[in-house]
């Protein structure tokens, strides 16, 4: 029997992605609506509450009121926004977070989709901090390069030309006031007590994203090891499909790592970068912003919460 998707928001880039990686298969059917219904409330509410998942692409207040629309105990919610990421009774919609993550989603009614910097530093965070090999205290800076899709529609116009003027920039800083909206996100699920210092920055290529976390070892007080780091990631996505562990040090024949190569999939690689003569290492993650941080991420919760294979679509 097929379940019935509706993606509230289909029209977005994220919405988009999902609707092409679903659209062909056998075990879903999806509840599609016209341009005008789109627009129209009841509409939507009919077609959220027809729905045994919905997928909400939508502004945080717009996720916010969709919610409110569904009436029934059955629907159940993947919110691909930032609203309720740290929402009390929502579930973190990160599968590989920790060993019962998978059970916890597929008891829930409400998932929250990670974002695409989230998810790839809370990769790198969580195994370390909890196994106290990171403290919860410690002043955590990630630096960050994204493609110029995971601003949307308006940032992609700006690069690629339309209503808007083309972007001239090779790469621009943004956030400049130290505030980010995954940044509540970050620290929750990251194990941190305080907001990391996040600095993001756009790219001029369109998606694929790099993340690196740098590490002071020699000023840590629990003299933690590169090795260490590098074991406890690995022991925590032992077995994991869509997440891998490099070994330690750069990749092997290159001085490089290209924020582009895993577009396409969904998958999120780590590197643990060290030196020996500076007791320090950067850990790196790589990942596509629209792959395993946005539109990859939503079908592989889908895929849990309706009993396919983790891999459908992906």
């Amino acid at each position: 029997m097929s379940a019935s998707v509706f993606i509230d928001g289909e029209a977005g880039t994220t919405g988009l992605q999902i609707y092409d990686r679903l659209k062909d298969r056998g075990d879903i059917n999806l509840i599609r609506l016209d341009d005008q219904s789109r627009k129209e409330l009841g509409a939507r509410k009919d077609a959220l509450n027809a729905a045994d998942v919905a997928i909400l692409c939508l502004p945080d207040d717009a996720a916010r009121d969709a919610v409110e629309l569904i009436t029934n105990s059955t629907t159940r919610v993947i919110d691909a926004s930032t609203a309720h990421r740290t929402a009390e009774g929502w579930t973190y919609g990160f599968p590989e977070y920790s060993k019962d993550q998978r059970r916890r989603i597929s008891g829930s009614r409400r998932i929250s989709n990670p974002g695409c910097y989230s998810i790839t530093s809370i990769a790198m965070l969580h195994p370390v901090v909890s196994a106290g090999l990171i403290s919860q205290d410690w002043p955590i800076t990630i630096n960050a390069v994204s493609g110029y899709s995971g601003g949307g529609k308006s940032l992609i116009a700006e690069f690629e030309g339309g209503e808007a003027s083309p972007n001239d920039q090779v790469v621009f800083s943004y956030a400049l006031g130290l505030k980010h909206k995954h940044l509540p996100e970050i620290k929750r699920w990251g194990g941190l007590n305080h907001d990391p210092i996040f600095e993001p920055h756009v790219g001029r290529y369109h998606q694929g994203m790099l993340v690196k976390i740098p590490l002071p070892l020699w000023a840590m007080p629990n003299s933690t090891t590169p090795e260490e780091i590098r074991e406890a990631l690995a022991a925590h996505y032992e077995n994991e499909q869509f997440i891998e562990v490099a070994p330690l040090g750069p990749p092997e024949g290159s001085d490089r790592i290209d924020p582009e190569c895993l577009n396409g999939t969904n998958k999120l690689r780590i590197h643990v970068l060290t030196n020996p003569d500076r007791d320090a290492v950067v850990l790196t993650g790589i990942i596509d912003n629209l792959g395993k941080g946005a539109s990859g991420q939503a079908v592989q919760t889908l895929n849990i919460l309706i009993g396919s294979n983790e891999e459908m679509g992906l």
